[in-house]
């Protein structure tokens, strides 16, 4: 007799099966991972503007205000150029870089002020927020599934 190497067509079948399954599980987390990792840059950048409005109100005794969102209030999944022009030049901050938020200083108060960055990595026409005050650091407004 002779003897027959090789799988069967069920064992190949199991196997594209499995690999379907594992896929299936994976390529979602994979997805979320990607818009956590696009939305990371906002939560640091609203720091550093945090950070420098502080250092601002040490040197001059005053908070500086970008009531608009800059670069852009209408934000997406594209990267934006950061241009000159808006009060984050006086604060003295800018990214390195393009971006994929916009962000807002507003004063609260002549000795609090909160910081705003926006974000929509997803482009699912919903934004996703971080804020920072003079006393509190930045976090995360929205869900934790928004990007």
């Amino acid at each position: 007799m002779f003897s027959k190497k090789g799988f069967t067509l069920v064992e190949l079948m199991i196997v594209v099966a499995i690999i379907g399954i594992l896929a299936a599980i994976a390529i979602p987390n994979f997805v979320a991972m990607q818009y956590r990792a696009k939305r990371a840059e906002v939560p640091s950048n609203v720091t550093a503007i945090k950070t420098a409005e502080l250092a601002y109100d040490a040197a001059f005794d005053q908070f500086i205000n970008q009531t608009t969102f800059y670069p852009s209030s209408s934000v997406d999944k594209t990267q934006k150029t950061w241009a000159t022009g808006s009060n984050f030049d006086t604060l003295g901050w800018a990214p390195d870089g393009k971006v994929r938020g916009a962000y807002s200083v507003t004063t609260t108060s002549s000795t609090d002020f909160t910081v705003t960055g926006i974000c929509d990595v997803d482009d699912d026409n919903t934004n996703a927020r971080y804020t920072a005050t003079k006393s509190i650091n930045a976090v995360q407004v929205t869900n934790n599934d928004v990007y």
